[in-house]
């Protein structure tokens, strides 16, 4: 028998039967269950920790620096949004403390884990002496596609969903008409029209497209940006929006205490103008000082190709002036040549033309020498590019490309 059977009424689809549980089995006399929301949750981060990884190269940082980060992103998030969860349903957990530590139970907040996440993203930079802007830029992308596949765990356990609609994807179960059955009156006051026999909101599938679409977004900020914090600030922006208006249709919200302020609308409003303030200073100071240094993360390969063009094209142009100059002097030869003919006798011409040949032959050595001098000046950029071509390392408003032999940390 199934734990819920979901019907979408508009969409003409009904009874769809949802388990919580993927499977249970006894060990030791004892009953174990593994449940979707745990494993949507670990799935959620393994993504997230396979594209960091894949994607980590170009932006400067070895894998193992990336698996450092994430050991610790990990259970400070979750950590974090227990505690974040508790804190705001103290009355639930007032007079049985071990409830805090049962998570089958849920009661996970995302902004609770966001906090425990960057909480350890700046332990974990002091430590290995990263920059900031450079990491929070760098896994900000990956917040919202882990978000977008975690809120499927909402769908199995029936929960994150909104207030009454009419709407042709609204959402009703028996896990929807018991919760709203349930709700206490001072949350029935602040919601009078609901009716637990109706439809509701699928908040949970609103925020999952919209994590998607800023995911995308997210890689193209990234991709172009060359301000620090620039990625992590429109991440705050465009989820602080989303949440700002999904928050206000949901029925499971946390509110301050004695009052009818929700927490994650208030905070939502905050990220929001925190996030606009920034960017539009920012975007000020870039104005005022064009001449400023930038974080660039161009691989070493491209930097050093790009080099050895330049110096391809200076030995080119080197090679075109000698040439020209050589031209010239002929040139001028030749006037010099024609003008001590017509001023002097027939009987010096002879003279003349043995005068401008010793010319011709003293400046051939010279020039020899110049064009020497340029090829081998060519070639030893050659070879200085070649050589450093290898890993760069990258720091704010600095690129470093290291020798064969000053390779990046492994950690």
């Amino acid at each position: 028998m199934p734990d819920y059977l979901v019907d979408f009424p508009g969409l003409g689809i009904f009874d769809i039967p949802i388990n919580r549980t993927i499977v249970e089995f006894d060990l030791f006399g004892r009953q174990f269950s593994i449940y979707w929301y745990g494993v949507i949750i670990a799935l959620a981060f393994l993504v997230c920790i396979f594209l960091s990884m894949r994607h980590a190269p170009e932006f400067g940082m070895t894998r193992d620096q990336i698996v450092d980060y994430y050991l610790l992103i990990i259970p400070l998030a979750l950590i974090g949004a227990r505690l974040y969860y508790v804190a705001f349903e103290w009355d639930s957990f007032r007079g049985n403390l071990g409830r805090i530590l049962d998570l089958r139970t849920g009661g996970l907040a995302f902004y609770g884990g966001v906090i425990g996440g960057v909480l350890a993203i700046v332990i974990m930079a002091a430590v290995k002496k990263h920059k900031l802007s450079r990491i929070f830029d760098f896994i900000a992308v990956y917040l919202p596609l882990g978000h977008a596949i975690g809120r499927w765990g909402n769908f199995f356990n029936q929960e994150a969903f909104g207030v009454n609609t009419d709407l042709p994807w609204g959402m009703y179960s028996n896990g929807t008409q018991e919760y709203l059955s349930s709700l206490s009156m001072s949350i029935r006051r602040m919601m009078p029209n609901l009716d637990p026999s109706k439809p509701v909101h699928p908040t949970f599938l609103y925020e999952f497209i919209a994590n998607i679409i800023i995911f995308i977004i997210l890689l193209q900020v990234r991709k172009r940006s060359k301000r620090p914090f620039t990625t992590v600030a429109g991440y705050f922006l465009m989820y602080g929006l989303v949440r700002f208006l999904v928050e206000g249709l949901r029925t499971d919200a946390l509110y301050f205490t004695g009052t009818d302020i929700r927490v994650s609308q208030l905070l939502s409003a905050l990220m929001i103008i925190a996030s606009l303030i920034y960017l539009i200073i920012s975007g000020m100071i870039k104005q005022r000082h064009p001449e400023r240094e930038v974080t660039v993360a161009i691989p070493a390969t491209i930097l050093s190709e790009a080099e050895l063009s330049e110096t391809e094209i200076a030995v080119t142009e080197g090679s075109a002036t000698d040439t020209e100059t050589d031209d010239s002097k002929k040139e001028d030869a030749e006037t010099e040549d024609s003008s001590q003919v017509d001023a002097e006798t027939e009987d010096f011409r002879a003279e003349g033309s043995s005068q401008a040949d010793a010319e011709t032959e003293e400046s051939k050595p010279e020039d020899t020498l110049t064009e020497k001098i340029g090829t081998e000046e060519g070639h030893a950029a050659e070879k200085t590019n070649s050589e450093n071509a290898n890993d760069t390392i990258f720091e704010e408003g600095v690129i470093h490309v290291s020798a064969p032999e000053d390779k990046p940390e492994q950690n």
